[in-house]
């Protein structure tokens, strides 16, 4: 699945009737999966509701409804890859304009990082790896690429709750009050800006750490200011950091590890 359809799939908000929600809609809801995997799961015969098979694409179930997953469709999510890779500039995060590279081309057996001991790379990976989020392509640091819905939904989700952390090099001098509507108080496209924290690291870089991830969001808060950003580096989400991982490698995401 590529990234337009994954985004796509897990934000998707059709209107419900009096007669109940989607089944599919309800699952993405729940983090079970995204609405794409339910319907795929549900036509499968994989999901129960109260109880009982569902295998009919677009069904409408009450909202309380128990849903519950079959041991193969468990199995199916736990075989399902994801990575975190550190994006280099030059790269684009999602579908990539022609003569562009897309962050995916990345994703080979010679730059997987700390390869031995750990999962073995197969091309057929690459199947279905799509972007969580985006990353500009004059931006570096960590990015993540996922085949699991339920991941997918958690970082780029409209009610995501994950925290992304960066580190950005700016040109310029902020005004008196500059770094609390950076904190608070700014606007992009007509609407508000969600709370930030931003601070100081030292006298031309800021940390910025975020819950939402508009388009060149960091670029455009510092142009509204009067600052250029001359860096950008993500450094975080959620729980995972990017720690020593060189750029342009890679590494599967552990089983022990989480991003909230």
């Amino acid at each position: 699945m590529g990234v337009v359809s994954l985004m796509k799939s897990i934000n998707e908000n059709a209107p419900d009737s009096s007669e109940g929600i989607r089944l599919s809609k309800l699952m993405a809801g729940r983090g079970l999966c995204s609405r794409r995997e339910a319907d795929e799961l549900i036509g499968r015969g994989l999901v129960f509701v109260d109880g009982e098979r569902v295998s009919e694409l677009g069904v409408r179930v009450s909202p309380e409804a128990r849903v519950t997953l079959s041991p193969e469709a468990r199995r199916l999510q736990g075989g399902r890859v994801t990575v975190v890779l550190h994006k280099p500039v030059g790269y684009v995060s999602g579908q990539p304009e022609p003569g562009y590279r897309p962050a995916v081309n990345l994703i080979r057996a010679d730059t997987q990082f700390g390869a031995a001991g750990t999962r073995t790379f197969r091309p057929a990976m690459l199947k279905g790896l799509a972007p969580a989020g985006r990353l500009d392509i004059d931006s570096t640091g960590l990015l993540v690429l996922t085949q699991d819905g339920r991941i997918a939904r958690q970082l780029i989700g409209n009610d995501t709750k994950v925290e992304k952390e960066y580190l950005v090099r700016i040109v310029g001098r902020l005004t008196e009050n500059g770094l609390s509507l950076l904190n608070h108080g700014l606007e992009l496209d007509g609407r508000a800006l969600r709370p930030a924290r931003v601070e100081w690291i030292n006298r031309d870089q800021l940390r910025f750490v975020l819950r939402e991830g508009r388009k060149r969001q960091i670029r455009r808060m510092c142009e509204l200011l009067g600052l250029r950003v001359d860096g950008l580096k993500r450094v975080r989400i959620g729980r995972v950091c990017l720690g020593d991982l060189p750029p342009g490698q890679w590494r599967f995401l552990g089983e022990n590890e989480s991003f909230a």
